[in-house]
């Protein structure tokens, strides 16, 4: 099974790492070799003396493997020769290359410790972290590797298994303007119906839509766990948005534990948590989240897969407000494709039925039916991405007698969000400079539901 060591945030320390893990590597192939001796050349007659290559460590590591391959057709029966072939393929990046060699290497010679050192490598900077950390230990508990080598194969050991375990820590700080702060609906009146007769009503100032500038920030942990057939994560996240008009003033707390059993062919997921929101200084909501999901496995770029969901909805203004929703969802995810693999997207569409836990809910039960597209697009320095959603929800039952004499409540939910990050160097630091776009406009039939909402903010991001 193939486990990525880090994740997207940690991308700059594994690179570092690799870096440093190859330079201790090369060293150790070379100490390796001139300690031990290369192999009998009796037992392959026909394979010239590789000696020279052993001084040529510090040359580049191209031409080095141009002039090594030059001997393939002479060497096929040595390990001597693919242990060095496969040592210069590592050093000029070329994974599946030094694999292959290495492979072969240890095919013909398994006590052969130069190549094993270099194998082990190879395995890590493909993604393959336990079986490297199972063949690293290996070399070290043999006896007959030289002096000191065993102090060097302990320390990368140890680099290695903190891959196992992995933490990082986001903040994000940005400023925008919202032209509906509050999500009022879009007409300063509405149509009652008394008696039969329509009535029209003006909402109250406070009722209205409210623009304005405002701040959100935003602070999150994450942790992950790996083990050789599968995965934790845990994550806890607290976000808030404020303003001058306060009292649509967002907090938000949220935390997420994910169990993840991959493999070759396919894998799942099994995921809950929780999330409460507060609105105006008051608690306005509370979910408690499960989640199974499972993925088939394939060459191909793209991958379908189906999750079902559960959330009970409890909101702490309203009680009769509060239902349980599932939701059915099938889709596809291709996390490389296009142009050197530099865009991801994933597409789904799910049925939603959220169940009234009061029998006088307003509507009672309520359908859905929900599409999301994501897209994202890696530049050269900078990434863009795209997230459109549309949702139809239908009320099983006439939402209000006061409203178009008890109609039944359909409404059109759809927004789009673009997001930009570029890299920047900000205070001595690291950061993301980011600018958000979102829009959302929801139709309904009934129109103290219609409404719209557009925003847009610019700020930085950080992790750590």
């Amino acid at each position: 099974m193939t486990n990525e060591p880090v994740n997207s945030g940690m991308t700059a320390e594994l690179n570092k790492q690799i870096r440093l893990a190859r330079s201790v590597a090369k060293r150790l192939q070379w100490v390796f070799l001139l300690a031990l001796g290369s192999l009998p050349l009796s037992a392959f007659a026909a394979c010239p003396d590789l000696s020279a290559f052993y001084q040529a460590e510090e040359a580049d590591s191209a031409a080095l493997q141009q002039q090594i391959s030059q001997l393939l057709a002479q060497c096929l029966e040595s390990s001597e020769f693919f242990a060095l072939y496969g040592a210069a393929q590592l050093s000029n990046s070329d994974l599946a290359g030094a694999l292959e060699s290495l492979e072969r290497a240890l095919l013909l010679n398994p006590g052969n410790g130069a190549a094993a050192i270099d194998y082990a490598q190879a395995l890590f900077e493909e993604g393959q972290l336990f079986t490297a950390l199972e063949m690293n230990q290996q070399l070290i508990a043999r006896e007959d590797l030289p002096e000191g080598i065993d102090a060097a194969l302990q320390s990368r050991q140890e680099r290695w298994r903190a891959f196992t375990r992995q933490s990082s820590l986001q903040a994000e700080v940005l400023a925008g303007y919202d032209n509906n702060l509050n999500g009022a609906p879009d007409s300063g009146q509405i149509t009652l119906t008394l008696s039969g007769e329509p009535i029209q009503l003006g909402l109250d100032p406070e009722f209205r839509p409210h623009s304005g500038g405002y701040l959100s920030t935003r602070a999150a942990y994450q942790q992950r766990q790996l083990a050789p057939e599968s995965q934790q994560n845990w994550g806890a996240e607290i976000r808030s948005r404020n303003s001058e008009y306060s009292q649509s003033d967002l907090l938000q707390f949220a935390a997420s534990y994910q169990f993840l059993k991959p493999s070759r062919t396919n894998s799942w997921q099994a995921a809950a948590g929780v999330n409460h929101l507060q609105y105006g200084g008051s608690s306005l909501f509370t979910g408690l989240d499960s989640s199974f999901r499972y993925q088939l496995g394939s060459d191909r770029r793209c991958n379908p897969y189906s999750q079902l969901a559960v959330q009970h909805q409890d909101f702490h203004r309203e009680n009769r407000l509060d239902g349980l929703e599932t939701e059915a969802s099938l889709g596809v995810s291709c996390p490389q494709f296009g142009s050197a693999g530099r865009q991801q997207l994933r597409v789904d569409l799910g049925r939603i039925n959220n169940f009234a836990a009061n029998s006088d809910r307003l509507g009672g039960d309520r359908v859905a039916w929900k599409s999301n597209l994501s897209w994202q697009y890696s530049l050269q320095t900078a990434s863009l991405r795209a997230q459109l959603s549309h949702t139809n929800i239908e009320d099983r039952r006439g939402y209000s007698p006061l409203l178009k004499e008890g109609a039944k409540r359909s409404l059109k939910r759809s927004y789009l969000l673009l997001e930009y990050r570029r890299p920047v160097h900000l205070l001595g630091s690291s950061a993301n400079f980011m600018i958000n776009v979102y829009h959302q406009r929801q139709r309904s039939n009934l129109e103290l539901f219609r409404s719209k909402d557009t925003s847009a903010a610019l700020g930085f991001g950080w992790v750590f």
